[in-house]
Parts: C-alpha cells; sequence; structure tokens
C-alpha cells in the first residue's frame, strides 16, 4: 500500500467533494479550511481525508472520508492521528466532532460524547454546527495534552 497523507492543495477541493459527496458526508463551509485538510494519496489519486476547523485553541474534527475500496486498511485510523497531530501543532487544548455513525470509531482516539453545551461557542457557531449535522449527531471531545504526555478526555 503506497499511500502518504499530506496537505491538501487548492486544486484537490473538487475531489475531495466528490469522495464526501459519495460518503454521504456534508461539504459545506470545508472550502474555507483547505489549508487544514489532509489528504490520502495513491499515486495522487485521492483516496482519503480528514479536516480540522481551527477556533483559538479549540478545534472541529470534520470530513473524515475513505474511498470504498480502501476501506478496512487503516487510513480512517492514520487520516485521524495526523489531523490530532495537525491540532497539536496549531496549539489546541480541544477537540469536537459530530457523529452519526462513528462514535465507537472516534472513542478509539480517547473522544468521549459530551453535550452540546460543553462546546466552545466559536465551534458552535460553525457551519458543521449550525446548519450541517442534525441536532441528533453526537458531538465528541477531546482534550489534548502535550506531545510527551499523549490526550486526554474533555
Amino acid at each position: 500500500m503506497n499511500v502518504q497523507i499530506g496537505c491538501a492543495r487548492t486544486e484537490d477541493v473538487a475531489s475531495i467533494f466528490a469522495l464526501l459527496e459519495k460518503s454521504g458526508l456534508p461539504q459545506e463551509g470545508l472550502s474555507d479550511h483547505i489549508r487544514t485538510t489532509l489528504v490520502a494519496r495513491s499515486d495522487e489519486k485521492i483516496i482519503g481525508c480528514v479536516a480540522i476547523e481551527l477556533y483559538g485553541s479549540a478545534a472541529l474534527l470534520r470530513s473524515v472520508a475513505v474511498d470504498k475500496a480502501w476501506r478496512g486498511q487503516g487510513l480512517g485510523q492514520q487520516l485521524t492521528q495526523a489531523a490530532l497531530d495537525l491540532a497539536q501543532e496549531h496549539k489546541v487544548k480541544t477537540v469536537y466532532l459530530l457523529t452519526e455513525t462513528a462514535n465507537e470509531f472516534f472513542a478509539r482516539f480517547g473522544f468521549r460524547s459530551i453535550s452540546r453545551s460543553e462546546v466552545v461557542p466559536d465551534v458552535k457557531r460553525s457551519v458543521e454546527f449550525t446548519t450541517v449535522c442534525p441536532e441528533r449527531a453526537t458531538v465528541m471531545g477531546i482534550e489534548i495534552i502535550s506531545p510527551q504526555k499523549g490526550a486526554s478526555r474533555v
């Protein structure tokens, strides 16, 4: 498996949006966060993506998607970890996400279910929170600690 994970480029937007659409995930608001979007490539083809939206010391993890042909090989885990590492590089203290189907997947990284009231206001004002994800979506969060200490739950 010759896969490289790296920063998305502006010209990747159409491919990322196509992958998100195939995966049943929203594209709204993502184009404003391309500089903090990561992609997995195989022979220059985008086969996976993940993004973080930065809001000061908080971030929203979103758009974790892997091409159907590449699922089950750990790529989603690699992308998620790469996004958490990127958040840490940006001095993020808490990462939030919304999910309707992947609670158990994200729990493996230490995310836990939280109430919407626990989310910082800037993240709550994001497109993902205000218009894209339904109220029934599970909100999860994780507190990022220094690289020496790892991560802990919110």
